[in-house]
């Protein structure tokens, strides 16, 4: 006889609260929750007791805890949907200005960029990131309001601001991110004015939302590019999977393949400490918890997301 295998049983949607609940007890128990950043001043005074974790399923429902709506910076979390404009307004060739690979080193290095003559190795790492929001701002004269617009639309909530506060503590500590720009416009990389595009990106970073709302502007993702709550087409099906994909291989930047082994979810993340989860088909899960780990990822949110996917018994693996 063949031996018997064992799966863990499915969690139904109706039983999410229930596990988030119980990560959010685990989660407690923890001392250690990493180290808040401080290279960006205004991030430093945040508590690193904070915890939010939020669910929001393809059929419209929701389960959240914690601190679910208290606000936060996107940081890199942006770098999602700064994407998914960039693609709207380029198409295809957008990839012969960045690549699709996951990088190996930290998320603002620029050895990797001198070495590949300024095409950045993927959209996530900070090089990658200055090509799509110049691709963005020399498309559309709003620039870096229209990516504010953007997250104000997919999350549903219109009163999502700029942390100007934010801002300007990126802008006068940003100096590898202008080393960066700088290096791509050498190279012919960026078409937009430095300054331009470090301001938009500066920005972009600085946008505060909740939990709540970050699950909520991801959804789309999970449900083939149509936003669960208004039913609009946001991208093709085609580009959220190769989104998604991008996610899975680029968006923990060199902690993807330890994060793909203990959680096994596509996966975007932001120093601010959120990290927006997909399980395509299925659901968004949002997790914000401002202490990181050594590689700049939320310790206790990635070790919520591992909790999460073991207890649904749910991954893409």
């Amino acid at each position: 006889m063949a031996p018997r295998t064992h799966r863990r049983k499915k969690v139904a949607a109706s039983d999410y609260q229930a596990v988030l609940e119980g990560i959010a007890a685990r989660v407690r128990e923890q001392p250690n929750r990493g180290k808040v950043a401080t290279y960006i001043p205004a991030l430093a005074r945040i508590p690193k007791t904070k915890f939010a974790m939020v669910v929001k399923c393809v059929d419209g429902r929701e389960a959240a805890v914690g601190d679910a709506d208290e606000l936060f910076s996107m940081q890199s979390l942006s770098k999602v949907f700064t994407l998914v404009m960039a693609l709207r307004q380029a198409g295809a060739g957008l990839w012969h200005r960045v690549g699709r690979e996951p990088s190996g080193n930290r998320f603002n290095s620029l050895v990797q960029l001198e070495y590949e003559q300024g095409v950045p190795r993927n959209p996530f790492i900070n090089a990658g990131a200055h090509v799509i929001t110049d691709c963005i701002v020399s498309h559309d004269a709003a620039g870096k309001q229209s990516i504010l617009n953007e997250v104000r639309r997919l999350s549903g909530n219109a009163a999502i601001q700029f942390d100007l506060e934010v801002a300007r503590s990126e802008r006068e500590h940003g100096h590898l991110n202008a080393a960066i720009a700088h290096f791509l416009k050498a190279h012919g990389k960026l078409r937009s004015d430095v300054d331009e595009v470090l301001d938009a990106y500066f920005h972009q970073c600085s946008i505060a939302l909740s939990c709540r709302d970050l699950a909520r502007a991801g959804s789309f993702l999970a449900n083939g590019g149509i936003d669960v709550t208004t039913k609009d087409r946001i991208t093709t099906a085609r580009r959220a999977k190769r989104i998604n994909a991008l996610m899975m291989t680029c968006g923990l930047y060199d902690a993807v393949g330890s994060f793909a082994f203990r959680v096994g979810i596509p996966a975007k993340s932001g120093v601010g400490g959120g990290i927006l989860g997909i399980i395509p088909g299925l659901l968004t899960v949002a997790v914000w918890s401002p202490g990181l780990d050594a590689n700049g990822n939320s310790d206790a949110g990635v070790r919520a997301l591992e909790l999460f996917t073991t207890k649904i018994g749910r991954s893409v693996f």
